[in-house]
């Protein structure tokens, strides 16, 4: 080999690892493993129909995200959800995502807006037909495209990763009566904004809308953390 060369993975075995990686991410993410369920390596890799070894990768890097607990001898397990990371995760999204709009409100051409308003349809009709997991897909795709637009893969990635900890709080959330409907009309607001090419209004709008949604968050994890609490002087 080569000097300062590094072996190649196997294209076939990193395949197998994120199609894991993305399996088990959604199922935490949308709380169909809630926290503290366990993460069956043997039972996981057989649904899958795959090795242990890409099941142990996937569970690797979900624990990097903070989604996952690994304990030596004793297994992995869903993380509990933990108010503090869910508050720095609606902070650097907040970040990243106001100053993505910020950039490209002044770039924003016929096709993206074409795709933004194509969202706001699908997701009219996703709330017409009561389907609110359909919504929660397409909010999330409208924040992918918008980011994405802006043609930083390595910001991209930081930002998926920072989000994952807030969505599962989200996930609570979004079925509060009305919420979606005003989700949806802050998302018309953040493509009207966008349409008009002014970066600062598009920045605003875009933090009105994760101000907005961080309320009701912080409503949820002040629950949470009574509940955690326990009763006073316990």
């Amino acid at each position: 080999m080569a000097a300062g060369a590094f072996p190649i993975a196997d294209p076939r075995e990193v395949s197998k690892a994120d199609r894991v990686y993305g399996v088990l991410r959604r199922r935490i993410r949308e709380l169909a493993l809630p926290p503290g369920a366990p993460l069956r390596k043997e039972e996981i890799a057989l649904e899958l129909g795959v090795s242990k070894a890409p099941v142990s990768e996937a569970i690797a890097r979900l624990a990097e995200e903070g989604l996952v607990e690994v304990f030596p001898q004793h297994g992995s397990f869903v993380a509990p959800i933990r108010p503090a990371a869910v508050r720095e995760s609606l902070f650097i999204r907040t970040a990243l995502e106001t100053e993505a709009m910020r950039r490209l409100a002044p770039t924003a051409d016929a096709a993206l807006m074409a795709r933004l308003d194509d969202s706001l349809q699908s997701q009219a009709a996703a709330l017409a037909e009561g389907d609110l997991a359909r919504f929660h897909d397409l909010d999330e795709a409208l924040h992918a495209v918008l980011f994405a637009a802006v043609g930083s893969p390595r910001a991209l990635r930081l930002l998926d990763a920072a989000r994952a900890p807030m969505d599962r709080m989200r996930r609570l959330v979004l079925p509060e009566p009305g919420r979606p409907e005003e989700t949806l009309a802050e998302h018309r607001r953040l493509v009207e904004a966008l349409r008009t090419g002014d970066p600062e209004f598009a920045a605003a709008a875009m933090r009105v809308h994760l101000t907005m949604a961080g309320r009701r968050i912080e409503r949820e994890l002040a629950k949470l953390e009574q509940t955690t609490a326990g009763p006073a002087g316990s």
